[in-house]
């Protein structure tokens, strides 16, 4: 696993995500640890190495 420290598109506060370098492309959804809003994660793993990562704002 993976740590990435990411900024919440809600709070702006600094959190952690454990990403999975085994899967190369990764969507889903985690809730910020600081103000519970839903965050949509997209990964992008090459050869287990970390290329693209976006956390994007929920528009609910």
């Amino acid at each position: 696993m993976l740590e990435h420290f990411y900024t919440c598109p809600y709070c702006w506060e600094e959190i952690s995500a454990l990403l999975d370098p085994s899967i190369s492309n990764q969507t889903y959804i985690e809730d910020c640890e600081v103000c519970c809003n839903p965050i949509e994660l997209h990964v992008i793993f090459e050869n287990e190495e970390l290329v693209g990562f976006d956390a994007v704002n929920i528009e609910q």
